[in-house]
């Protein structure tokens, strides 16, 4: 019973492809050293500091996300609107 219904097993990527070098983590562990410490988790925090997880999010990035998008399209709905259902003239 159960199983695992043919799907395969799940791929996780290498460890050691992740480098603390030339990232924030770098910092902790020169500080750390510097007290005799280290941090052997480090290297799996590191992919937070790679590929599109590098970038900040700012509140800009967050409130214009999809702006263009929306703009595109509430324009047309304008221009659809009043070319099929143009607004009478005169009364209230």
């Amino acid at each position: 019973m159960g199983g695992d219904h043919g799907h395969g097993k799940l791929s996780m990527p290498d460890w050691r492809q992740w480098k603390v070098e030339g990232t924030p983590l770098e910092f902790t562990q020169k500080r750390l050293a510097a007290r005799g410490l280290k941090d052997p988790w480090a290297r799996n925090e590191a992919w937070r500091f790679s590929g599109g997880f590098s970038h900040p999010v700012t509140l800009g990035n967050v409130l214009l996300r999809g702006f263009k998008w929306g703009f595109a399209a509430f324009t047309v709905a304008l221009v659809v609107e009043y070319t099929l259902f143009p607004p009478k003239k005169g009364g209230h």
